[in-house]
């Protein structure tokens, strides 16, 4: 056998592997998979998004209420992000509540872990919920010098041997409420990875927001939530929900969902938007994996003539088989006329989507089914034109740094790449 058939031959080998331990990781993750009714039907078109029609829908038969006054600011990046973080944890003077994913045992999280116990001590009531497994590489010093002050930490769904269900539940909000008054929430973790501007590959690319104003107690509702069911404890009072006047002129509403509260609600709130939209669709997702209905929402709506711009994680990956799913799914939406851009200098961790130089959802939800079936999530809706441009131009400038992938050039991709990206397709639902 010459040499370019053996490496061709070891090559299919390879993917002919990966198939197979897919397919077993597929029947795994079913039995783990929490099971409740799912949206089946495609969500008919009946307004835009700039009719009234669809604020009501989104806040009152959908979500939680739409509420002005309310300031807002976007964070580019561990150099804006974890200041300004920091800032409003060392100007705490009643209530932090601090809820994320990831935590680990990175110089940030020794900063985040004494910003938070000197809070504590000077009597501020600070709660922390980390995910078990998200945080599993915490320094247990991190939690001790936390703990020693006077900080309550719990970590949500640590595994027991009467909860294996619960297990594929994880924890996915990143949430940080000072005093009832601000709010932060966006894509990043407490690690290194997230410090930095997303100068190289080992600085990623993220987006976080603050909103100020009645929004705020939103976010600390979205807190109380996963406490109660984790600690059976009650936060409420002045602290905690006090009354909050105006800080700008924006409207928002705090949107979450969790498997045991509506799961479903996420990708819902995300249908009605792209269902609604009129001119254009800017969405940016680490995790990019569409099922059938959310795919033929966006064809439809490309169809009607909005333009869908959509960007990804190039090379620059930290799960290779959620990309090489995400690609498998690509087909139809670059033949209807999408836009796919996959961000080449680092991991694109970013979560948004802006419809219409109108309404902007940020928070920590990816377009996956994990996203929306199998995690609690938490997003910040946005009803305000003059923010949805300022995203829109930020977007532009990651696009700028992002490679498109047309329909002819995905279509010639290598057979490999193929076989692969279909075997690891088939996780869609629990990726």
């Amino acid at each position: 056998m010459s040499r370019h058939k053996r490496s061709r031959f070891s090559k299919l080998i390879v993917v002919a592997v990966s198939v197979v331990l897919t397919l077993a990781v597929v029947v795994i993750a079913l039995n783990l998979a929490i099971g409740e009714k799912q949206i089946t039907e495609e969500v008919r078109r009946l307004y835009s998004i700039d009719d009234p029609q669809f604020a009501r829908t989104m806040g009152v038969a959908l979500g939680p209420a739409i509420v002005g006054g309310n300031r807002f600011r976007a964070l580019q990046n561990g150099n804006e992000i974890f200041p300004a973080m920091l800032a409003a944890i060392r100007g705490a003077a009643k209530t932090i509540t601090f809820e994320t994913y990831i935590y680990w045992s990175d110089e940030i999280g020794r900063e985040f872990a004494e910003a938070l116990a000197e809070r504590a001590k000077a009597g501020v009531k600070v709660h922390v919920m980390i995910d078990w497994v998200g945080s599993s590489q915490i320094d247990p010093r991190f939690l001790e010098v936390m703990e020693a002050a006077g900080v309550e930490v719990q970590k949500f769904h640590a595994l027991q041997w009467y909860n294996l269900r619960r297990f594929n539940n994880r924890t996915h909000r990143k949430v940080l409420v000072v005093d009832g008054r601000i709010g932060f929430t966006g894509g990043v973790g407490i690690a290194g990875i997230w410090t930095g501007r997303a100068q190289d590959p080992e600085h990623w690319r993220d987006s976080h927001y603050s909103v100020e104003g009645p929004a705020a107690r939103g976010m600390q509702a979205v807190f109380m939530d996963n406490w109660v069911k984790t600690t059976g404890k009650v936060l409420h009072g002045e602290e905690y929900f006090p009354d909050v006047p105006p800080a700008g002129n924006g409207a928002a509403q705090v949107f979450s969902s969790s498997p045991s509260g509506g799961s479903e609600s996420m990708k819902l709130m995300y249908l009605l938007a792209i269902t609604a939209a009129k001119r254009s669709i800017n969405l940016s997702s680490a995790y990019f994996v569409p099922d059938t209905i959310a795919q033929n929402a966006l064809v439809d709506a490309i169809k009607r003539g909005v333009r869908v711009r959509i960007i990804t994680p190039g090379a620059h990956m930290d799960q290779e088989t959620v990309r090489r799913a995400s690609r498998a799914r690509w087909g139809e939406l670059l033949a209807a006329g999408a836009e796919m851009y996959e961000y080449m200098p680092t991991m694109y961790h970013c979560k948004i989507m802006i419809v219409d130089e109108h309404f902007v959802t940020v928070g920590s939800t990816n377009f996956d089914p994990r996203s929306f079936e199998l995690n609690d999530e938490a997003n910040l809706n946005i009803f305000d034109s003059a923010f949805a441009r300022e995203q829109i131009s930020v977007f532009d400038k990651d696009v700028a740094l992002s490679r498109r992938m047309a329909h002819a050039q995905w279509q010639d991709r290598p057979l490999a790449e193929k076989l692969w990206e279909r075997a690891a397709s088939l996780l869609g639902p629990l990726l």
